[in-house]
């Protein structure tokens, strides 16, 4: 079911400058990925997942490339276990993933009642949200415009969230095991309330075993003023502060507490705002733009700090790894910036560490017309997860043109 990668032999470990790298690590990181190379990753301990290892980890990763079939775009992937990760795609459909076998589980759509009214032009999953308990997961519903809420491991049906929404839904984030916020393009933020019991709401009809699940209707919703379509959310634990990212290039605070919106900032890159991600310990939200990336800091007026270009095809996905920031763009590649050296990170020989994604499935009768118009870019990477030590990163995607239908994920280990 999946198949290597050999676009990019220099991320081989039997490389000779990899070698040279791996001499450099400290003792524990050298035997880290000794062990890794035999499947014995899991036993090591967890000490040695520092900061100084997650900075070199990037330069020694190795692609696995995965088939999975006709399926339109990934835009959501969260990591279940250590062998499972689950994805929403463009075409509406959640799917667990074995990152060992390739096997891949569809899991049922929720249907809306007929109170709902479902948004016109339905994109697909765009977010997928797990508890902080991990018994939880949220994402899309069958009606783009609602919520579907799951219960974990079993993904046994709790209940779908609707009449909170318009448009679609393009984030969802945990404020604690029971409340979860919403954000779309209605420019919305609307709060459940998800009841997290252990009732068996199944039935038995002709012996056939039927699960059940609740209607539920938001808390509150509000509207987030100067936002013209919520595309991204954030949300800060120890702060108790939300942020909200809008199309239109603008950064919202709110106030969880009282649900209040604090005055917003106007990002100076307004094209595209897309993706946001926050760093829990140093309470610094990561923006990602057209063409740049940019850091927000709520504690000095928001202050903002551009750390880099990326003209063209921008970012579409950020995330935190202790402080090394990674970066999925819309022209196949990851990188990854150290916020403690303020720069990319680079091998030993000084050139910039990045991984090239491979190049996935597309529709057969659009591949003249889409690699003619987008030479050498095949796929953009929509989303990406590590793994809970923070070692093994998932990443997926697929064509960055909204008319072209294709794929691509990848483990990165």
């Amino acid at each position: 079911m999946f198949r290597k990668s050999h676009k990019r032999k220099h991320f081989s470990i039997s490389s000779e400058e990899e070698l040279c790298q791996l001499r450099s690590l400290p003792k524990e990181a050298f035997f880290y990925t000794q062990r890794r190379q035999y499947g014995l990753g899991k036993h090591v301990s967890q000490g040695i997942f520092s900061d100084y290892l997650a900075e070199q980890i990037p330069c020694l990763l190795q692609e696995r490339e995965y088939k999975l079939g006709s399926i339109n775009k990934i835009f959501a992937a969260k990591w279940l276990s250590d062998k499972q990760v689950v994805f929403g795609t463009k075409c509406n459909q959640l799917i667990v993933l074995d990152t060992a076998s390739g096997r891949m589980t569809h899991i049922p759509k929720l249907k809306s009642s007929e109170e709902s009214i479902p948004a016109k032009c339905p994109c697909g999953i765009h977010s997928i949200a797990i508890n902080p308990s991990s018994t939880l997961l949220a994402t899309g519903a069958n009606h783009t415009n609602d919520i579907a809420v799951y219960k974990l491991p079993t993904f046994d049906p709790v209940c779908v969230g609707e009449l909170g929404h318009k448009d679609w839904v393009f984030d969802l984030v945990w404020i604690d095991d029971e409340f979860v916020l919403s954000g779309s393009r209605d420019n919305n933020l609307a709060l459940w309330k998800i009841d997290n019991c252990d009732d068996d709401r199944s039935s038995h009809v002709n012996n056939l075993f039927i699960p059940e699940y609740t209607v539920k209707h938001p808390v509150t919703v509000q509207y987030c003023q100067k936002a013209e379509k919520v595309r991204a959310l954030a949300f800060h634990k120890e702060r108790k502060e939300l942020a909200a990212l809008s199309l239109n290039g603008y950064f919202h605070l709110w106030d969880i507490g009282s649900f209040t919106q604090m005055p917003s900032k106007n990002l100076p890159d307004i094209t595209e705002s897309v993706c946001m991600c926050v760093n829990q310990k140093k309470a610094l939200y990561a923006v990602g733009c057209h063409s740049s990336v940019l850091l927000v800091d709520p504690r000095s007026d928001c202050s903002i700090t551009p750390i880099s270009k990326h003209p063209g095809r921008g970012i579409r996905s950020v995330s935190f790894n202790e402080d090394i920031l990674t970066i999925g763009t819309g022209y196949g590649m990851v990188l990854f910036y150290d916020l403690r050296a303020c720069k990319y990170i680079q091998h030993n020989c000084g050139h910039a560490c990045y991984l090239s994604v491979g190049s996935g499935w597309l529709k057969p009768e659009e591949d003249d017309r889409f690699f003619l118009s987008n030479p050498g870019f095949p796929n953009a990477v929509y989303t990406h997860a590590y793994d809970s030590s923070g070692t093994r990163l998932f990443a997926a995607g697929g064509p960055l043109s909204s008319v072209s239908w294709g794929n691509y994920a990848g483990l990165w280990y």
